[in-house]
């Protein structure tokens, strides 16, 4: 899917080197954002700490800008990337069940792995959980895979949808940004009181 690999052969060996200090790398970075602590994830739907929704959306807009810079300067094609094809009702009734998992849970995948490498017997516990649910999901794939492809739409981005360039959608997001986090401080000062005590 990293579309330098369309220029440039790699080894197996050089594609799991590439894998694992990308993965090491992002677990550090989590970690180091606190993102390692189920209090600190689950914090933003209490709404008095939203680190998570502050880092995660400076993520998107970093890398929906880096993407914009590469296409400008002829660096990278966009066609070439992966984008996965839209099914509404499939992504809305994943992103509940992901969403009941992450409050439950206290973790996402990511964090979960970041978290087990600290040793936190929760994290391990959710990790477990997350590879039964694997497990049953590749059990019934057959018949859900059947509904997710017929309800497919195809690739579809803002872009292609609008007419409007990815340079505006930028624009556009990184304002989106800027306001959340200033609306987001408003919101951890009005429910601080909320916050559990350490």
């Amino acid at each position: 899917m990293l579309p330098l690999a369309s220029h440039v052969e790699f080894s197996v060996a050089a594609e799991l080197a590439v894998a694992l200090l990308l993965g090491a790398g992002f677990g550090f970075a989590l970690e180091r954002a606190g993102f390692g602590s189920a209090r600190k994830l689950t914090a933003v739907f209490y709404l008095h700490d939203m680190a998570v929704l502050k880092v995660m959306f400076t993520a998107i807009v970093t890398a929906m800008a880096g993407l914009a810079a590469f296409a400008a300067f002829g660096w990278l094609d966009l066609s070439e990337l992966y984008v996965e094809p839209t099914h509404l009702l499939a992504a809305l009734v994943g992103g509940l069940v992901f969403g009941a998992g992450f409050v439950v849970g206290g973790y996402c995948p990511g964090t979960a792995v970041a978290a087990s490498a600290l040793g936190r017997i929760d994290a391990w516990l959710f990790a477990l959980g997350l590879l039964a649910g694997v497990w049953v999901y590749a059990e019934f794939t057959p018949g859900i895979e059947d509904w997710i492809k017929a309800g497919q739409i195809g690739e579809v981005t803002l872009p292609a949808l609008t007419g409007i360039g990815m340079g505006w959608w930028v624009l556009v997001f990184g304002a989106m940004l800027v306001g959340a986090v200033f609306g987001t401080r408003g919101l951890e000062r009005r429910f601080a009181h909320w916050k559990p005590a350490e």
